[in-house]
């Protein structure tokens, strides 16, 4: 459903904002894409919706190339842009009208589609009200049923829970992984959580410096760090401790450095030798061992936090 082959933008002044990324995203599927400010994720999502114009490669949307086919790539597509773009002098019904209307659909088949969504967003009690009354996370539930209205086969949603309290994003996240499934719409979601992008995903792309540095199951990324890691606190320099556990044969390459913490994935070791062995050479004043999480994986693919550089 979403092509993307050699896809490469560089804007005025030589800035290579993406370097001939590829990947393709199937019917029905849930797709994360992940990166930092400045990893060429904004710009990836521009070109895929039109609003950027590619340097080179190719990118579709249900076959509809979207430099040579914008309008028709368009039609099959919607998107929840971060920022609301409702109308909130108008009520949240109004705002559905119309977004029908814009896009066309017959008017009884946009009836029966706005009852239905209001139903799957949780608006049933308020779709008649002023969306100015709405709180954020119920403007963000409207936002999503408003690209909903025009049936797309491929939905956009960039930072869907940016600025949102936990709670509110609890059940705007619950609404999403309603969508799953439903008409075999495909989704690209764009998010800062690690945790989101495990729960709503099926597969998910890390992005950096305008280049995909990994694809898989968030199970599979895991899965590489093995089925525990420890993860221990330096004083001084954590690459020579890190070499020094290497030497000591209880890490390996898959082992990383951020800041004054080294991680390292258990490889044939219990957590429990690991952490003898750590304070046998006197290297960390604190050491735990726990499961893996994408996080991990983010941290050795680019050497800091996602929420940190967002």
């Amino acid at each position: 459903m979403i092509e993307v082959e050699k896809l490469r933008k560089v804007y005025a002044g030589g800035v290579e904002a993406v370097k001939g990324i590829d990947f393709a995203v199937g019917a029905g599927e849930v797709f994360g894409l992940l990166g930092p400010n400045g990893a060429g994720k904004s710009t990836t999502i521009g070109m895929l919706t039109t609003t950027v114009r590619p340097t080179s490669g190719t990118a579709r949307l249900a076959g509809f190339d979207v430099r040579a086919q914008p309008l028709a790539a368009r039609a099959v597509s919607s998107v929840v842009f971060q920022d609301a773009v409702v109308d909130r002098s108008l009520t949240g019904r109004n705002n559905l009208d119309l977004h029908a209307r814009l896009w066309r659909v017959e008017p009884q088949a946009a009836k029966r589609r706005i009852e239905e969504l209001v139903d799957l967003v949780g608006l049933r009690e308020l779709i008649d009200r002023a969306v100015v009354t709405y709180s954020g996370g119920e403007r963000r539930r409207l936002e999503v049923a408003r690209a909903l209205v025009s049936k797309p086969r491929v939905l956009f949603l960039d930072e869907p829970t940016v600025g949102l309290d936990p709670r509110i994003r609890a059940e705007i996240l619950d609404v999403l992984a309603e969508l799953r499934g439903r008409d075999e719409l495909t989704i690209l979601v764009t998010t800062h959580y690690l945790d989101e992008a495990e729960r709503l995903s099926d597969r998910v792309a890390i992005m950096h410096s305008g280049e995909v540095v990994a694809l898989d199951t968030p199970e599979r990324l895991r899965a590489d760090l093995g089925r525990e890691l420890v993860e221990l606190r330096v004083d001084g320099d954590a690459s020579a401790a890190l070499e020094s556990l290497r030497s000591a044969g209880i890490a390996r390459q898959n082992a990383f450095t951020v800041g004054s913490t080294v991680t390292v994935p258990l490889d044939g070791h219990s957590s429990g030798e690991a952490i003898a062995a750590i304070h046998e050479l006197g290297l960390a004043h604190a050491v735990s061992a726990r499961r893996p999480t994408l996080d991990d994986v983010y941290l050795r693919l680019t050497g800091g936090r996602l929420a940190d550089a967002a």
